[in-house]
């Protein structure tokens, strides 16, 4: 885990850490090239 076991991080954490990502590196960020979601594991980057 990325913060650790002992923490409670709510999901959504993830979700808008990865959104903020896609705003700064994308084009298009409601078109995402280089970071996919994987519906039910998580997200891909692909460079």
């Amino acid at each position: 885990h990325v913060w650790g076991e002992t923490e409670y991080i709510d999901p959504s954490t993830v979700t808008v850490h990865v959104r903020r990502l896609r705003e700064k590196i994308e084009a298009d960020s409601s078109n995402p090239r280089y970071i996919h979601t994987v519906w039910g594991v998580g997200y891909k980057f692909e460079p």
